[in-house]
C-alpha cells in the first residue's frame, strides 16, 4: 500500500508550507489523482484521515480529491480518446501508435488555512 507513503509526504509538503507561512491550522487540502496514477481512491482516503487525526495542525482537515481523467493520443489520426475506455488501441483508426497525455499525475492543487 503506497497511498500511505504519498500521504505521508503530502502531510510533509503542507507541513513545510504552515511553517513557511506561519500558519497554526489547515482547513482543508485539495489533491488533484489521475485515474491511471496507480493510487487506490479509498486507501489513500483511510490514509488521510489516520495521518490527519495524529497531526495537531490537520487535525479535522477536510481533503478533496479529484480524479482528472485519464486521456491518451493518437500519431496516426492525432485524436484524443479516453485512455480508460479504450486502453492502448486508438478507438477512431484502430492504431497502437498512441500515448497517455494525462492521467497519470499527482498534484497538491490547494491548501485551505485559518
Amino acid at each position: 500500500m503506497h497511498e500511505l507513503s504519498i500521504v505521508m509526504e503530502v502531510v510533509k509538503q503542507v507541513e513545510k508550507l504552515a511553517q513557511e507561512h506561519h500558519v497554526t491550522k489547515v482547513k482543508s487540502v485539495t489533491v488533484e489523482v489521475g485515474e491511471v496514477s496507480g493510487v487506490v481512491k479509498n486507501y489513500f482516503l483511510d490514509a488521510f484521515d489516520w495521518m490527519c487525526k495524529k497531526n495537531e495542525l490537520m487535525k479535522d482537515c477536510e481533503l478533496n480529491y479529484i480524479t482528472i481523467q485519464a486521456i491518451s493520443y493518437c500519431q496516426d489520426c492525432k485524436k484524443t480518446y479516453p485512455t480508460t475506455k479504450y486502453a492502448k488501441e486508438c478507438p477512431y483508426c484502430h492504431s497502437n501508435h498512441t500515448y497517455l497525455v494525462s492521467g497519470r499525475d499527482f498534484m497538491i492543487k490547494e491548501i485551505k488555512v485559518i
